[in-house]
């Protein structure tokens, strides 16, 4: 009888060592699961859980029992759907659910008003969630490598979003959205279709812009305290009369601490742990000035 299997409904070996530790949070990555054990909602008191990588095929609806629940981790897994249950987690700041098979996301969804980071990228979305326009809090969206080819003009609802990653998507033309979202710090469009640019000059607070691997023939007009990546960026970035500003991170690895994310996107130097998908997590210094 497999792993799986034997513990279904039952806590790992090791889970009561975990959690005495007192930092509620549950490390199940890596796991053989098809679906999370019962036993684990039973835990009303825990923080953090993560089962990345753990063949997940389904969630039960209990986990709406952990209320106390700060940082959800399921990337990596097999999930399609999301139960409701999911939807009713109150406390939950940080959500990750990269590399699953979810085509869509529960009406529901909207109600996660305390969810601050969103990590949905490598699944198979064809339309953005429209239960997104209800997280006027969110700040980081991470949706690259899906399938959008249009964002919906009530997108500047989002009022809170600083970072969004749209990355090895379809668009075609850059979506006018954007252009109202005054607000972003950073965006990631590399790997899509665009062949141009409208002028990006009135996004004031933008601090980092890729566009790399499009067929654009150079970069659009932004302002000079924009870091640009993509064909044409060094030259533009030298013709400036201030020193080319030192790259900042582009795509953060999934933050499990509680500020990171947000002293990512929003300022302070230091050490920050990116994900570069050809080279896997690496070290850079975030430039500092990402302030509000």
């Amino acid at each position: 009888m497999g792993i799986a299997e034997s513990t279904l409904d039952e806590l790992p070996s090791d889970a009561e060592e975990q959690l005495r530790s007192g930092e509620q949070q549950l490390e199940l990555s890596g796991r053989r699961l098809r679906r999370l054990p019962g036993a684990v909602c039973a835990l009303s008191r825990l923080q953090k859980l993560y089962v990345s990588g753990a063949g997940l095929r389904e969630l039960p609806e209990e986990i709406e029992e952990l209320r106390e629940l700060r940082i959800l981790a399921l990337d990596s897994n097999k999930l399609e759907r999301l139960p409701d249950g999911l939807c009713r987690l109150p406390r939950l700041l940080r959500l990750y659910l990269g590399g699953n098979r979810l085509r869509a996301l529960p009406a529901d969804f909207a109600q996660l008003q305390s969810l601050r980071c969103l990590w949905i990228e490598s699944n198979f979305l064809r339309r953005f969630p429209r239960p997104l326009l209800r997280l006027v809090a969110l700040q980081s969206l991470q949706m690259g490598d899906n399938r959008l080819r249009a964002l919906p003009a009530e997108l500047p609802r989002m009022i809170g979003l600083r970072g969004l990653w749209l990355y090895g998507n379809r668009f075609e033309e850059f979506p006018p959205a954007l252009l109202r979202m005054g607000r972003l710090h950073i965006l990631d469009l590399d790997r899509n279709r665009l062949g141009g640019f409208p002028d990006l000059q009135p996004l004031r607070a933008l601090r980092v812009f890729s566009y790399d691997h499009n067929p654009v023939t150079g970069p659009p007009r932004v302002a000079d305290t924009v870091f640009l990546v993509g064909e044409g960026a060094v030259e533009r970035m030298a013709e400036r009369d201030e020193p080319t500003p030192r790259p900042p991170p582009r795509r953060p690895t999934r933050a499990f601490e509680d500020d990171e994310e947000e002293e990512l996107l929003i300022g302070s130097a230091g050490a920050r742990a990116l994900g570069n998908p050809a080279c896997g997590p690496c070290t850079l210094e975030a430039l500092s000035g990402l302030d509000t």
